[in-house]
């Protein structure tokens, strides 16, 4: 064994010899020094699989181990944006802590209270917990608190990814940040272990780990060769206006009667993206199996499923015993133990190359190979067809995302340059609450210098302090320090205060007084906008935030596109990627001195029909294409870009309407809208914060109601738009056009 092996504790070296382990593996040899040391932060990327809890666990276990003379309390604090990772981290863990004698306690809404119990009166070994159940314990237990962190030696983030850029994060870092400052121990740093499979930018990742600090840090990463990958792209048809003696099928009926061929007998996952698809897909797969009769072995696994039906298929999973496909959302996406599956399968375009790194990291454990199949649909082309569906833009868009994700090992990095103020008012007033009363510039210092709230000026802190006042969500005592409103009591109070985030909110759409569905809003929404919902077009005559509902009139046009993007943020590099692709006429991905092939027949005769018809439109050299009374701009930039000039087309009184990164414009021509984008270049920008206050409904994180309308104006701009990046865009390409 290796010399970093033989510096653990003796109990830990006898766990992992029970284990049957011959060896560490290369990311926990690695972990073992700067764990041991406790001197510094430690970022840890590497595979879904390769070992990372184990890379930090080990190590930590045989400091605590061996240091007889540590102080009471918990030793370790292990943070997961999961319950069900927590459980399944308890279960992986139990076997070590128990040899070692050291407690460990799973700690968010649905835990034991007996272990609770024991925990409060006698805090020791590692706690297993979310940031919304530390968050509870600081704000009303923060004397138990102190003392059951004072000794504490390590925190530790798993599947840190899904934190950096996003509220959650901000809500995680702010309370990383008020724990050391709360158990303060002079000249003494709690170490941070973050853990994850998908962390891009790595050298921008520490920053992120600790904010606004030199504290040293190390960064590990897995130098083995990637597992074995292999890789099916399936393209199907899906024929228009069937009749009933037609013998084609639905393209949905296609890909049911395939998955059932590919699935049965295995174990496998299938990313349906959308709740909906995911429902409709298990049930059609479970009827198959009825009709053929056989067990059933298609379950479906989403948000909105009981818990019990949740953890009934991960425990099947798990087992290995029968064969077990779940059709699932992002749900399963992440670091969940679900035993061995065979393949994954994703049914329409992924969200992002990220998430779909983290798809496919399911697979390929156990030196067996990694399987990706993705089954992607496409419209029989009509005379009517729209530029989104002669492109093949949902196929150009997946083939880019395998592109980026294999060729290139490139994935989006987070946005760390957000404001949150949704999250910064809570963390005002949790901070107010855990203390009682607290003094203006100590909760800027706290937060906004020692905390993530870096890219908060001061004006910004006291606009958002001065309308707190106002609301009643805080009062100014006579000694100055500020303590809870009535208002601010009564959000705190609340149960549902502990969590910072939100999912989007549906809302309904209706048309003559008849509700057509319900909608995520995640996109700026303005009236007179364009819109697809239900296979037709709209135009929004009215937004009722309060009433989340859209009223939309039917709106004339050609046939609307069958993708459009599935409220996915689309980043710079894939629309540019997608665009050297079409442009080349070359699909396959490198592959060492090779070029692999990876598509079926039926996705190749789509990509050369949109192949062709982007030579037939000069794509190449022009951005701007006529269709009948309406032009089309096809821009190849990312949705905050798309999302910037679709705003300042219609501040310019155009009708215009976005669809997987195609800008359509009704009732104008070519030389029209050349003409309004030439005059954009010759007036002052407007700012993103000024294209916000076009957008009717902006409440996307959870306390925006609560922020002040400037401030509101000035995050959201932030967030959807890059009014520098747009117009860089448009000079450069009217130079290019001459």
């Amino acid at each position: 064994m290796s010399l970093g092996w033989q510096q653990l504790d003796k109990t830990v070296q006898r766990w992992v010899h029970q284990q049957g382990w011959a060896d560490l593996r290369p990311i926990q040899q690695k972990s073992i020094p700067p764990i041991l040391a406790g001197d510094q932060d430690v970022i840890i990327s590497a595979s879904t699989a390769s070992g990372k809890t184990e890379a930090f666990f080990l190590p930590a276990c045989s400091a605590v181990l061996t240091n007889a003379d540590a102080e009471a309390g918990f030793s370790m604090l292990y943070i997961s944006p999961l319950k069900a990772l927590i459980n399944d981290q308890y279960r992986r863990l139990q076997s070590l802590c128990e040899l070692a004698q050291m407690p460990l306690t799973p700690w968010h809404g649905d835990s034991s209270q007996a272990k609770k119990r024991q925990a409060k009166k006698v805090p020791s070994g590692i706690l297993l917990i979310t940031p919304e159940s530390l968050e509870s314990l600081l704000v009303r237990e923060s004397g138990w608190v102190r003392q059951a962190f004072s000794g504490l030696r390590y925190s530790v983030i798993d599947e840190f990814h899904a934190f950096i850029g996003t509220e959650r994060g901000h809500h995680l870092l702010s309370l990383l940040a008020r724990l050391d400052a709360l158990i303060a121990r002079p000249q003494t740093f709690v170490p941070r272990v973050a853990l994850s499979a998908t962390l891009g930018e790595l050298d921008k990742v520490p920053q992120s780990l600790r904010p606004n600090s030199d504290f040293p840090y190390t960064i590990i990463t897995d130098d083995q060769s990637q597992a074995t990958l292999k890789l099916q792209l399936r393209g199907y048809i899906d024929p228009v206006d069937l009749q009933p003696d037609d013998h084609r099928n639905p393209a949905k009926t296609q890909i049911c009667r395939d998955l059932y061929q590919l699935c049965r007998g295995d174990s496998h996952l299938i990313f349906a993206n959308s709740r909906q698809r995911t429902e409709a897909i298990s049930a059609r797969l479970s009827d198959l199996c009825q009709q053929q009769h056989v067990p059933n072995e298609f379950f479906p696994h989403h948000g909105s499923l009981a818990k019990e039906l949740r953890e009934t298929l991960e425990a099947r999973l798990q087992k290995e015993s029968l064969p077990t496909t779940a059709v699932c959302t992002m749900t399963l996406e992440l670091g969940i133990d679900i035993g061995k599956v065979s393949s994954v399968v994703q049914v329409t375009a992924p969200h992002s190359v990220s998430s779909l790194r983290q798809r496919l990291g399911r697979s390929g454990r156990r030196d067996s190979p990694a399987i990706l199949r993705m089954l992607i649909t496409e419209p029989q082309l009509t005379v009517s067809a729209n530029v989104v569906d002669q492109l093949r833009m949902e196929l150009l868009q997946s083939i880019a995302m395998l592109r980026l994700l294999v060729a290139n090992q490139w994935f989006e990095p987070a946005d760390t340059e957000q404001l949150h103020f949704s999250t910064m008012l809570h963390q005002i007033l949790a901070l107010v609450a855990q203390w009682g009363g607290v003094r203006a510039d100590q909760l800027y210092v706290q937060l906004c210098q020692i905390g993530p709230f870096q890219h908060v000026s001061v004006s910004h802190f006291k606009q958002l302090l001065n309308h707190m006042g106002s609301t009643e969500l805080l009062i100014q005592l006579g000694s100055g320090e500020l303590v809870l409103g009535v208002k601010g009591e009564k959000v705190v109070d609340h149960y549902t205060f502990y969590c910072v985030f939100k999912t989007p909110e549906e809302y309904r759409i209706v048309a003559n007084g008849k509700t057509l569905g319900t909608l995520p809003i995640d996109t700026p929404m303005i009236t007179g906008q364009l819109m697809v919902f239900g296979g037709r077009r709209w135009q929004i005559q009215e937004i009722d935030g309060e009433k989340k509902t859209i009223y939309v009139a039917a709106a004339k046009g050609g046939n609307p596109p069958s993708f459009g993007g599935e409220s996915m943020i689309i980043h710079d590099r894939i629309r540019q990627e997608m665009l050297t692709i079409v442009k080349s006429g070359e699909y396959r991905i490198p592959v060492g001195d090779r070029l692999a092939d990876f598509i079926d027949e039926t996705a190749k005769e789509l990509f050369n029909e949109g192949h062709q018809y982007f030579k037939a439109q000069n794509l190449a050299k022009q951005f701007l294409i006529q269709q009948g009374e309406r032009v089309c701009l096809i821009p190849w930039i990312g949705d905050k870009k798309i999302n910037t000039l679709v705003v300042l087309l219609m501040k310019g009184g155009f009708k215009a309407s976005a669809f997987a990164g195609v800008i359509e414009i009704e009732q104008s021509l070519i030389h029209v809208v050349k003409r309004a984008l030439c005059a954009l270049l010759s007036q002052t920008p407007p700012s993103n914060t000024e294209l916000a206050e076009c957008v009717a409904d902006k409440y996307k994180e959870k306390y925006d109601e609560f922020l002040p309308e400037a401030l509101l104006n000035e995050g959201y701009g932030r967030r959807m738009f890059d009014i520098v990046g747009t117009y860089a865009w448009i000079a450069d390409s009217l130079d290019n056009m001459g």
